[in-house]
């Protein structure tokens, strides 16, 4: 077969996925005017992740897991602005790794609000500016982000989903050859996480590092000097229209950051394979076993503890401290409510949702 009538085929099949993508439209149509006369939220996490599980499982072509997400996470994004439109908040500035999360989930076509601090992204979404907004929570190399973790004990926000991005670093540059590059620009938490390839590939003597508040910046910069690169993430690149040298240049292949998607008054329908997330005010907690009872509870009815983090109370001068609790399960789970039920009003509840990791 001639490379026209291959060509021809191919034509013929996106002819055919148009019109099954606009009947898809249309029933989601029909879905988003009941969920607006039912008054129900539109992002369903868990939804999404069963249609992945399903199509992933039943594929017997030539598709990847990782291909089919990235086609209907696209396809998904589309659906819920056809159903209604909904403003996402996001740690900025555009091009950072929260921007990039945020796309993951909510594609290319949603409506993004790119604030500057993690605190301003809680506020839009307290305040209804956006319906959701996407923070990093923790990362598996430098560890939790306190500043999430403490604006989640303050704010009355819920936990609508959780998002695991794999953290991959470029190098961009104007210049044809490394040799040429006399300045590269990033944050300075890019440079020790890629290290190795800086000591490997420059000179450092011929080749200074400007640290930077963001990678993003990084490529801003480097677009704008022709004898520089810098280390940022793919959508920088391709937002600042840099070409890539090199890809993946990090120390470690299994660098990823944990995201929240956080909403007001969100709770998801229950599945079975929940994680969820508490704040513990645990009274008397100089007293000793105090943690360690509240901790028997969870052993003592096979709740699988993910992550317990202490932080300072603050309050004067006393060295208190509570907790930031994660567990397998949902919140109505008969084990856990029993948890929920003893300690009442020592426990804030931030939402059970879909475990992605």
């Amino acid at each position: 077969m001639d490379l026209n009538k291959i060509r021809e085929k191919i034509d013929a099949i996106d002819d055919e996925l148009l019109i099954l993508l606009n009947k898809r439209m249309e029933l989601v149509k029909e879905v988003g005017l009941l969920k607006q006369a039912e008054k129900s939220v539109i992002y369903r996490p868990e939804r999404e992740k069963n249609i992945l599980e399903r199509l992933i499982r039943n594929n017997k072509g030539l598709l990847t897991p990782q291909a089919i997400e990235a086609i209907f996470l696209e396809i998904f994004s589309v659906s819920r602005n056809l159903e209604l439109p909904q403003r996402v908040a996001y740690l900025g500035p555009e091009g950072s790794f929260t921007h990039q999360a945020a796309e993951s989930r909510f594609g290319g076509m949603g409506e993004y609000l790119v604030l500057p601090t993690i605190r301003s992204v809680f506020d839009s979404v307290e305040t209804g500016r956006a319906a959701f907004g996407v923070v990093p929570i923790e990362n598996n190399q430098e560890g939790i982000v306190p500043e999430t973790v403490d604006l989640l004990r303050e704010k009355e926000l819920m936990i609508a989903a959780e998002i695991y991005l794999s953290i991959h670093f470029t190098l961009v540059s104007r210049c044809d050859s490394l040799k040429d590059i006399k300045r590269i620009y990033s944050k300075d938490i890019a440079f020790r996480q890629c290290s190795t390839f800086i000591r490997e590939y420059f000179d450092a003597n011929q080749v200074e590092l400007v640290s930077v508040d963001s990678t993003s910046r990084a490529a801003h910069m480097a677009a704008e000097d022709p004898q520089s690169a810098a280390i940022c993430s793919s959508i920088s690149a391709k937002l600042m229209r840099l070409p890539v040298l090199y890809d993946n240049i990090e120390n470690s292949d299994q660098n990823r950051t944990r995201f929240l998607i956080l909403s007001k008054d969100f709770i998801n329908q229950r599945t079975e394979n929940d994680k969820t997330t508490i704040i513990a005010n645990l009274p008397h907690t100089n007293t000793p076993g105090v943690l360690y009872r509240f901790l028997k509870d969870f052993n003592d009815r096979g709740v699988n503890l993910t992550k317990i983090e202490s932080r300072p109370s603050r309050n004067g001068s006393d060295f208190g401290f509570w907790f930031f609790v994660e567990f397998e399960g949902n919140r109505f789970d008969p084990p856990i409510a029993e948890i929920m039920d003893k300690h009442e009003g020592d426990l804030k509840w931030l939402g059970s949702y879909v475990r992605m990791g």
